[in-house]
């Protein structure tokens, strides 16, 4: 029996469990996982199984509670695995069941299968100290991670006699360390070392962090009574087990999905690389990534970083090239001292940007099957690195591409974000950045419980939203959604549950709030092809009941609900204002022109809605400055009046700077307020007049100026006009439109 204590993920680990299996020849190799993963056994010999890939255990009803198992080319636990199915000696995983500790796991998070020393998500009832930390610095290192390479992944001779001193070591450690509820994982480990030796096993290798390595030597073993009280009447829970993608950039993480590894790419070159090539092969690396982007590096530097990199490691007494004297040498030859260019190394070398594959034969959920279909069909590349696409809606490929990524999102499965697709106008333009990661397996299996393919499972998850939605405004939303994921039978739940919702909704601001999406729906439905009659229907029958309590519901409202109120008719205003028909337009317009002229209105919507009939050409200029030097007039409150002003002004700037009498009447007001209550005006004013740019508010400075001086005069309605000199102008206007103008 032979113990191999290793660090997850080093190559030098790595590189001695092969050397040691060479030389033990056991007859079973043993690894630390649960025992789920053994059904994975058989596909790690395939060759389109491609690391870094993870072993995902997952609890079937819950699949939030999962666990990883990353596993490298330059893993120990890979080179075993691999090692036993080239010379056909009988593998398996040997640690304590997923079906027991993930029955056990108490947040809704996936766990991380993985850390620096263990493989498995615990529950301590302490943390204890990083036992390489405390090797470290017993042999006088300051940084862990340094001693290890020192160590062990620099070292270029292997023997068990080596894997017995580390065992001794960290005999040591153990000792001086919190023991916690490890305890049941080893007590599962020296039960299946008990079965195989009870079997006959002559020889027996098992490979396991190092840690773990002193307890499973079966000299010191205690009572199997004692391990077999440990594992009684655990809990339980059904699990699944499937091979999934990893990433580099996982590897690197400390936690979550991570590994802990501070430079997987680094350790992979390190691993795959003879060991005379490690640092010019390296260095040829970084230059290659800097000429890619347009980064000078010379053949020249190439030879002097390699030079400098080997004295750097002789002056440091270091026995070998470390990572840190290769980046020091970069920085020197390469980068001349940038920071940015070793930001480049770091993300794409010494980090990576590899993702794994896993073979079509793959088990995984009826789901997965259909979205790894479509990606092939649709040719969207999955990759661990942010890439940004381009999708024209007008062309059918790059609609359907459209489409999936819209579903995936109602599934929460967010392959790819919407970003902005530069200077396109037009409703036909998307732009997506996509990258996908490790726990997107996750989201995928969880999203399976609502259908076994992309767009049933999105159709489902829609009709559930639906019938749970709280408000009208959420229904307004998942309309969206079902229009962009083209989701004919998920609208239809959608519309349904609206129309339901309106006719029993008695809530005016409700209503309003779904008018914008209701709009957005049905303006860009025939962009994608979508039938949205029934959507149209229900919008009509929110504005106008919108519209008919519209004035009721503006009555006696306080400064928040006010303010809540002003948001959802500007909403309202501009959906319908994208719809552009009569039958919306004309009752909604009646019933602003009744708020607006309403002066016992709270001042945020009043002011606001006078703003939107100005623009709208439903209110004269004149008539509208009538308004703002009553509500502007000494019997109103302060607040009250600064409440009508903000939203009146709020939009463009225009209106002021080409409006003399309206800003004459802003200024005797704030010029006639008394001290006290200029004080409580000033900042409600300096917030209204602060959403204009500055040039515009040095404009309106300049005509207050020239009012308070006496040199701008205007009226409106003057008639100063030189006909004769404007004639030219207005012929040509007239041509523009084609408009006869009498000579």
């Amino acid at each position: 029996m032979e113990v191999l204590g290793v660090r997850h993920h080093g190559p030098g680990s790595a590189r001695s469990v092969g050397q040691a299996l060479d030389e033990l020849r056991p007859d079973v190799v043993l690894i630390e996982g649960p025992p789920e993963l053994d059904a994975l056994i058989p596909l790690a010999g395939d060759p389109d199984l491609v690391p870094p890939v993870a072993g995902l255990v997952y609890a079937v009803d819950e699949p939030k509670r999962a666990a990883f198992y990353p596993f490298a080319v330059f893993s120990p636990e890979w080179v075993a695995l691999q090692w036993a199915l080239a010379h056909g000696v009988d593998v398996r995983f040997a640690d304590l069941p997923a079906t027991h500790f993930l029955a056990g796991v108490a947040d809704s998070a996936p766990a991380s299968g993985e850390g620096d020393e263990e493989r498995r998500p615990r529950r301590r009832r302490g943390e204890r100290p990083d036992p390489i930390t405390a090797l470290a610095t017993a042999a006088g290192y300051d940084d862990p991670e340094r001693w290890w390479e020192d160590a062990i992944e620099h070292r270029r001779t292997s023997s068990l006699a080596h894997f017995a001193h580390l065992r001794e070591a960290m005999q040591g450690v153990r000792g001086d360390l919190f023991v916690d509820d490890d305890d049941r994982r080893e007590a599962f480990m020296r039960r299946v070392i008990r079965a195989e030796l009870k079997a006959g096993r002559e020889r027996v290798a098992f490979v396991c962090g190092a840690y773990h390595a002193p307890a499973l030597d079966p000299a010191s073993f205690p009572p199997a009574s004692r391990d077999n009280a440990l594992l009684s009447r655990l809990p339980k829970v059904r699990v699944a087990a499937t091979w999934a993608p990893w990433s580099s950039g996982r590897l690197a993480y400390a936690s979550g999905y991570g590994a802990g590894v501070r430079s997987p790419g680094w350790y992979q070159h390190l691993f795959v690389t003879p060991d005379d090539e490690v640092v010019p092969s390296w260095f040829v690396r970084v230059a290659r990534a800097l000429r890619g982007e347009n980064l000078d590096a010379s053949t020249a530097s190439v030879v002097e970083a390699t030079r400098l990199a080997g004295a750097l490691a002789a002056v440091r007494g270091r026995p070998s090239v470390g990572l840190s004297e290769l980046t020091d040498a970069a920085r020197a030859v390469l980068t001349e001292g940038a920071d940015l260019p070793l930001r480049l190394i770091d993300r794409t070398l010494v980090i990576g940007e590899e993702l794994g594959r896993v073979p079509e034969s793959t088990p995984m959920v009826p789901l997965a099957s259909d979205l790894a279909k479509l990606q092939k069909s649709l040719r969207l590349k999955v990759s661990a690195t942010s890439t940004v696409v381009q999708l024209d809606l007008r062309r059918e490929s790059q609609l359907a591409r459209s489409v999936l990524l819209h579903r995936l999102a109602i599934l929460d499965v967010h392959w790819g974000s919407q970003v902005d697709a530069g200077r396109s106008t037009g409703t036909f333009k998307e732009a997506w950045e996509l990258e996908w990661t490790p726990e997107l397996a996750v989201a995928v299996i969880e999203a399976s419980l609502f259908g076994t393919t992309v767009r049933s499972a999105a159709e489902s998850k829609i009709a559930e939203q639906a019938e749970q939605a709280a408000d009208l405004g959420v229904l307004g939303g998942l309309i969206e959604q079902c229009l962009l994921a083209d989701l004919p039978d998920g609208l239809r739940a959608v519309v349904a549950a609206l129309a339901d919702r309106t006719a029993r909704q008695h809530d005016t601001q409700a209503l309003l709030e779904t008018v914008e999406p209701l709009a957005r729906t049905c303006r860009y439905g025939d962009v994608r092809g979508v039938d949205v009659a029934d959507v149209t229907h229900v919008l009509q029958t929110v504005v106008v009941r919108a519209s008919v309590g519209l004035r009721a519901a503006c009555a006696s409202l306080d400064v928040d609900s006010a303010a809540r109120m002003r948001t959802a008719i500007e909403a309202a205003h501009r959906g319908i204002a994208l719809v552009d028909r009569d039958d919306l337009r004309d009752p909604w317009h009646e019933a602003l022109v009744t708020v607006g002229r309403d002066e016992v209105i709270h001042g945020a919507v009043s002011g606001r809605v006078n703003r939107v009939l100005l623009d709208g050409g439903l209110l004269e200029h004149a008539d509208a400055a009538a308004r703002l030097s009553r509500r502007l007039s000494p019997g109103t409150p302060a607040p009250a009046a600064a409440a009508w002003l903000d939203g009146f002004l709020t939009g463009e700037a225009l209106l002021l700077v080409h409006g003399d009498d309206l800003l004459s009447i802003i200024d005797e007001w704030l010029v006639g307020a008394s001290e006290e209550a200029f004080e409580d005006l000033l900042p409600l004013v300096r917030r209204t007049f602060s959403r204009y740019q500055p040039a515009e508010r040095r404009l309106i400075g300049g005509h207050l100026r020239d009012l308070a001086s006496g040199t701008r005069t205007f009226s409106v309605g003057s008639t100063d006009i030189d006909l004769d000199r404007a004639a030219p102008a207005i012929a040509a206007v007239a041509r523009l439109l084609g408009l006869e103008v009498a000579s």
